[in-house]
């Protein structure tokens, strides 16, 4: 999925226009509740810490979210403003909540270990 795709996904998924929000190339989205200075840094320090997939801790816990207002699911993790979007041709037709959220945490691993950001979201007041 290209990035702008995805950019507009997150548009659709995130209520509220207070949100500010960073994008990542394999489309995990980090919510910044409390915004810092620098959105980027401030986004890439969390996914850093909090993407990494570690087996057996709560890093390797996940969910998933049916969405409304994108075809496919979020998947979240041991963060709560830590989402990856999973897009329905990714995972198999009729893929249960297991092998979505699955994929989704793999995504999250390869973001949290390459730390692209693709978008910046301010929505900070000016």
């Amino acid at each position: 999925m290209l990035a702008q795709e995805l950019v507009q996904v997150w548009r659709d998924v995130i209520q509220g226009d207070e949100k500010s929000w960073v994008l990542f190339e394999h489309g995990t989205c980090v919510i910044l509740m409390a915004p810092a200075e620098d959105l980027a840094a401030q986004a890439v320090e969390l996914l850093r810490e909090y993407g990494p997939v570690h087996a057996g801790s709560p890093a390797g816990d996940f969910g998933t979210i049916d969405l409304d207002a994108a075809p496919g699911w979020a998947v979240y993790g041991h963060h709560d403003d830590v989402l990856t979007y999973v897009a329905p041709e990714e995972v198999e037709d009729g893929a249960e909540d297991l092998a979505v959220g699955l994929f989704g945490r793999s995504k999250r691993d390869l973001d949290g270990h390459e730390l692209n950001v693709v978008h910046v979201e301010d929505k900070r007041p000016r």
